[in-house]
Parts: C-alpha cells; sequence; structure tokens
C-alpha cells in the first residue's frame, strides 16, 4: 500500500501552499543525492518526496488526490516521482532547493552541469465509458498515434558543446574574466544533434505510429477525472525522456440508473393495484440482479435503499447504495367497468388521501436527500 503523502513530506491535510513548499524542501534538502552519495534508501525518499509535492503543490491534483487518493492517479502505469528519474525531478522543481547547493547538481544524471535529456510531450484522449465498466473496472486498449523514432535515424555528438551540452562563454569585466555556462544552442542541452534524417521524417528524425496502449482504469472512476500512463506520450529525439499519456475519463449516461457519487438510483413504476396489494419485485442490477418486496399499501414517493448495490468508491473506501424511488402508475385510460369501481370508490373512505405525521412531503424528501 502506498504511503500517504501528507505523512511523507511531514505535514497535516491543512497545511498551507507555503508549508507544503517548505516541507518538501526540507525533506529533497536531506536525502539529496549530493549529500547522501552511493545511499539507494535516501533516493527512495528523495523521490517520494518530489512525487508528493508533484501533487500536493499543485492546486488541481491535490484535490483530487483529497477526494479519492492515490487511486485518482492510477493509470495502470504508475505515477509522479515514482517513475521520474534525477533529471525529472531536478528539472521539474529545482527552483525549489534554490541556492541550497550552490544551484548544480551533480546527481549521476548530468543536471545543471552537463547535458538535458530531451522531454517527449504529454497526449491526452479521452475514453467513454458506461456505467456497467464503472462498475467493475475495465482495461482499455486503445490504439494512440504516437511521434517516434524513425527506424534508420542517428544521432552523433554535438560539435559545439562536445556532447556536454553546455558551452563556456568568458567574458572580460572590470574585475577580470568571468567565465560562465550556458545551455548550447545547437542541442538543446542534450549533447547530441541528427546525423542521419529518414525520408518522411520530422526535423528531429520523429515519425507518427498507431501503438496499442492498454489502460486500466479502476472501478469507480468519474466522467473529468484524469489517469495518467506514464512513458506512453510522444518518444522524445536522441533518447531523451517519453512524455505521459494523458486519459480523461468520459461517462455515458445510462438509460436506466442515476448516479450521485457512489450511490445509484432508480424509478420503479408499479400499478395502483400492485401498490395496494404489495408484490415482490425482481430488479435487473449492473452485476447480476435482486429482489425487493413491497408492502401492501406502499405510497407513491417511497424510498427503498438496497445497501452496497451502488458503486464501489474508487479509492477503496466502501460501495454506495441503490436508492429505489416508487412511482404508483395511474392508468391514463379506463373502460366502462373500470369506471364504475372507481366512481364507487370517490366516497369510499378508505381511498381518500390520509397521509400519517410521520409520512414526508415532497419538499423534506427532496431536503433530506440532499443533506
Amino acid at each position: 500500500m502506498k504511503e500517504d503523502y501528507y505523512e511523507i513530506l511531514g505535514i497535516s491535510k491543512g497545511a498551507t501552499a507555503a508549508e507544503i513548499k517548505k516541507a518538501y524542501r526540507k525533506k529533497a534538502i536531506q536525502y539529496h543525492p549530493d549529500k547522501n552519495p552511493d545511499d539507494s534508501s535516501a533516493e527512495a525518499k528523495f523521490k517520494k518526496a518530489a512525487e508528493a509535492y508533484e501533487v500536493l503543490g499543485n492546486e488541481e491534483k491535490r484535490a483530487k488526490y483529497d477526494q479519492y487518493g492515490h487511486a485518482a492517479f492510477e493509470g495502470g502505469q504508475g505515477f509522479g516521482g515514482g517513475g521520474m528519474n534525477m533529471d525529472d525531478i531536478f528539472s521539474q522543481f529545482g527552483d525549489i532547493f534554490g541556492s541550497a547547493f550552490g544551484g548544480s547538481f551533480s546527481s549521476g544524471g548530468g543536471f545543471g552541469g552537463g547535458q538535458r535529456r530531451s522531454q517527449g510531450s504529454n497526449m491526452r484522449i479521452r475514453v467513454k465509458l458506461t456505467l456497467e465498466e464503472i462498475a467493475k473496472g475495465v482495461e482499455k486498449k486503445i490504439k494512440v498515434p504516437r511521434k517516434v523514432q524513425a527506424a534508420g535515424v542517428q544521432y552523433g555528438t554535438c560539435k559545439s558543446c562536445n556532447g556536454q551540452g553546455q558551452v563556456l562563454k568568458i567574458t572580460n569585466t572590470i574585475l577580470g574574466r568571468m567565465q560562465t555556462s550556458a545551455l548550447c544552442s545547437s542541442c538543446g542541452g542534450s549533447g547530441q544533434t541528427l546525423l542521419n534524417r529518414p525520408p518522411g521524417t520530422d526535423p528531429n528524425g520523429m515519425i507518427k505510429k498507431e501503438e496499442t496502449v492498454s489502460i486500466k482504469i479502476p472501478a469507480g472512476v468519474e466522467g473529468g477525472m484524469q489517469l495518467k500512463v506514464s512513458g506512453k506520450g510522444n518518444e522524445a529525439p536522441a533518447n531523451g525522456i517519453s512524455g505521459d499519456l494523458l486519459v480523461l475519463i468520459e461517462e455515458i449516461p445510462h438509460d436506466v440508473f442515476v448516479r450521485e457519487g457512489n450511490h445509484l438510483h432508480y424509478d420503479l413504476y408499479v400499478s395502483i393495484s400492485e401498490a395496494a396489494l404489495g408484490v415482490s419485485k425482481e430488479l435487473n442490477l449492473l452485476d447480476g440482479k435482486a429482489r425487493i418486496k413491497l408492502e401492501p399499501g406502499i405510497q407513491s414517493g417511497k424510498t427503498l435503499r438496497l445497501r452496497g448495490k451502488g458503486l464501489a468508491s474508487v479509492n477503496g473506501y466502501g460501495t454506495g447504495d441503490l436508492l429505489v424511488h416508487i412511482n404508483v402508475w395511474t392508468p391514463k385510460k379506463l373502460n366502462k367497468e373500470q369506471e364504475q369501481f372507481f366512481e364507487k370508490m370517490l366516497e369510499d373512505s378508505n381511498f381518500k388521501p390520509s397521509p400519517e405525521k410521520t409520512d414526508k412531503s415532497f419538499f423534506e424528501k427532496v431536503k433530506d436527500m440532499f443533506a
């Protein structure tokens, strides 16, 4: 089970943005590779802190995490810092460290003082799900047109920076000669340039290729949620880091059930005779069947609750209920015999409305529903 992001940073759930940033900076400095050389456990903690800050440091992601937990970001391929290397973390959150390490890092990946690995762009797709698929969870295989390195493309060492990714500049000042480093404009910091570009490729030697991507979608997701499949976006040239595939969930409205969070609502129509006599009714659920018993004299507007027959929580915290709303159907046309029967009942006291004090009005029921 994954650790809680708030616990990783050692903060409370009510922490402010400034407190989150401060806590992350403290953890990052504590477990930084420069301070803990050849310490794999420190590196793991460093990455966990980065993963936690990636979520909690973003207002939108934090809101989703607070509501759904880790499941809000599960796409079958992992999420956040756990899939990052050191270059990823420093490139995204380098401003957090400030001057704590002199503005440069030597974490093996060569960040700051050496090459920069190019990053492929993220891709976004929409996946439409039925309520049946949401109830169980589903694995979708989607064809995605990605940018990939073309066969035969070749890269070589950049001559401008000799593969270092940076170039040195010497400036004469009144204080003497000053030496500074800057990103190589020829290779963009990757240290490599394109040597052989196959026909039909873009300026970076990339082509569009359709690939089938498997996406595992957990049960209980909601429309508007976004999952991430790491490394399945566009590839980067010169063996850089692939972007991510961002999957936006779209929920298809159901013909029978109406969703409210993890609860489901169902309108059951019964005849006057069924309502008066009381009957047993079989309901078709999203998965299986259920039988309910209607007591004699049941009133229209009555709601029956079938516990645990709703949708599973996406964060694993229980299952919702099925709320069955009773609607007594009044026939729109009557034959002569039926008319005569109901005419006789007009003066029958048993057919006259006589609500009890415990019977709630329509407005009270609506108020309870949204309480």
